[in-house]
């Protein structure tokens, strides 16, 4: 539509940008069989095999191949030797030279964001000094997929200044994952190296549940009691069954992971309101795979049935719809951009206006989508799709980052007035 301005700016995959995870032979540590825990010992024998020469020139030469692709790598070697002790049975203590390098050969580096990098969601950036009156500093959140297709959440942060112009932070040389601090039941508590920029920060999987891939955080900032607090709804796929779970953190360093129960967190694509309605949380939820309902609960955590609130009406919609993150609270109502499927499965984005006090009411909706797949952008790792999972309010502009064909990323703004005068032509 014309009412959505298109910005010069793109975010594209990057096949250099590497992690490091921890290479195990077989299975976890603590699950090695004799046969596994043979395995280990044999490469540790190999390494103290070496004199203390080869040791010292062989851990140099992996300095200088990695060291520049990697924050401590020499910590991130000594770490994973500590996690490994418990299998080398059969050896004497090593030298801080020999620990070093037998981390190295239980490490591997992944392309954690090759294939492609998508499905975004923005949310004001906690930290606001030294930005420009007028402007706004943002933390981007974003679907990365790299070897062996598995998803994981990546983050960038930027400035969106008065007139709504966009500018991102440079990439970070260096990717790291989080430490598990603590697990209670299925809930972790994770955080990363204070000393990590927010674009090193990698959520990968670390469950069962999340085994092949975390994906499309949709991030909103409620104000709670004690300041605001970041969630992020988000779905752990184990490459057969998908679940929901819920993402918070205060400072994007810590982090918890807990899975949603209750009858509509079985289903991908629940997005989390940014404050209360009538004191409850709301969610809006797919509970069916085709609909729009309305959840509301007293626990963040367990979402039972919604109250349904739209379904499908127009052509570009036929198939299914959903919602394309947290709605955006205005004086006119929520704003709930959505996502549309039409023929050949074409995924295009659309909007509708819901009620203040009771968002089951749709008021307003755009019977043509903003944004829809075009010529010559049609072709990619997934053909024929536009896709955002949140986009944030800046003074009187709606600004929009979205995916395009699930591999790289556009950003948009659209006028608030504009937009309400394109939602009251859905109503009826």
């Amino acid at each position: 539509m014309s009412i959505v301005h298109q910005q010069d700016l793109f975010l594209h995959p990057d096949p250099d940008r590497v992690v490091l995870r921890a290479f195990r032979p077989t299975v976890e540590p603590r699950e090695l069989n004799a046969l596994d825990q043979g395995r280990a010992n044999h490469i540790v024998a190999r390494v103290c095999g070496l004199s203390k020469a080869e040791t010292a020139t062989l851990l140099a030469d992996t300095m200088t191949v990695f060291g520049g692709r990697h924050r401590n790598l020499l910590g991130v070697f000594d770490a994973r030797a500590r996690e490994m002790e418990s299998v080398f049975t059969l050896h004497a203590p090593f030298t801080e030279a020999q620990r070093s390098l037998i981390g190295a050969y239980f490490v591997q580096e992944n392309t954690f964001e090759a294939a492609a990098l998508f499905n975004p969601s923005i949310v004001p950036h906690p930290d606001q000094s030294g930005v420009a009156t007028g402007s706004l500093r943002f933390v981007l959140s974003l679907r990365a997929v790299g070897e062996g297709h598995v998803s994981s959440i990546v983050f960038r942060s930027g400035v969106i200044d008065q007139d709504g112009a966009v500018t991102l932070d440079p990439p970070s040389p260096f990717a790291s994952m989080p430490m598990i601090r603590e697990r209670i039941g299925d809930t972790f508590e994770i955080g990363f190296d204070r000393e990590s920029d927010i674009g090193e920060r990698i959520l990968y999987p670390i469950t069962h549940a999340q085994s092949n891939g975390i994906e499309d955080a949709r991030f909103v900032r409620l104000e709670e009691g004690d300041g605001p607090v970041y969630y992020a709804t988000y779905t752990a796929y184990n490459g057969r069954s998908i679940r929901s779970e819920l993402l918070e953190t205060r400072d994007f360093l810590s982090f918890r992971m807990t899975p949603l129960q209750g009858r509509s967190a079985g289903n991908k694509g629940m997005a989390l309101f940014p404050r209360k309605i009538a004191g409850r949380y709301a969610m809006i939820a797919r509970q069916d795979n085709e609909n729009l309902y309305l959840v509301t609960s007293d626990d963040l955590y367990n979402w039972d049935d919604g109250v349904p609130m739209m379904e499908p009406k127009y052509a570009w919609e036929f198939v299914q719809i959903g919602n394309c993150g947290a709605p955006i609270e205005l004086d006119e109502g929520w704003l709930l951009f959505t996502h549309g499927v039409g023929v050949v499965r074409s995924y295009a984005i659309g909007a509708v206006l819901l009620d203040k006090t009771d968002p089951s009411k749709v008021i307003g909706r755009t019977c043509q989508p903003l944004i829809s797949p075009v010529a010559p952008r049609r072709g990619g790792y997934v053909p024929n799709v536009v896709y955002t999972c949140g986009a944030l309010r800046h003074r009187e502009l709606i600004v929009m980052p979205y995916a395009v064909l699930d591999t790289s990323c556009a950003f948009a703004t659209m006028r608030i007035d504009e937009l309400l005068a394109v939602l009251d032509e859905g109503i009826g």
